[in-house]
């Protein structure tokens, strides 16, 4: 590869800004809400879908309600997602995720809600 396209192209890839939010894996049969966060929800979420079916996902009661269940019985997607600040020195978002996913928390009143 030339070496000024690969320059270029490693450029663009620091640059991008990757859809941050809310995330959820809802359990149809059990009714379970679990919410999650990250800087990276696309990458997160096909991490999480990964470990959990190779029943090795750090949240044992999300493990075992998949496993249980099976993935075709549960709703996957993007709750809301967090703009990033105009001011580009702003590079920590976890607290502002962690507050909007428990801002998120209250839509789910009649629904059983987990942490991922």
């Amino acid at each position: 590869m030339d070496p000024l396209r690969k320059k270029k192209l490693l450029l663009e890839y620091k640059q991008m800004k990757p859809d941050m939010g809310v995330y959820m894996f809802k359990s149809i049969n059990t009714n379970t809400v679990y919410l999650g966060c990250d800087k990276n929800i696309k990458a997160t979420i096909n991490g999480d879908r990964f470990k959990l079916n190779a029943n090795s996902h750090r949240n044992k009661k999300l493990q075992k309600d998949w496993k249980e269940n099976k993935e075709e019985n549960f709703e996957i997607k993007v709750v809301e997602i967090l703009e990033y600040d105009k001011d580009e020195s702003k590079i920590d978002y976890s607290e502002d995720l962690k507050i909007l996913r428990d801002m998120c928390k209250d839509r789910f009143k009649n629904k059983n809600v987990e942490e991922i």
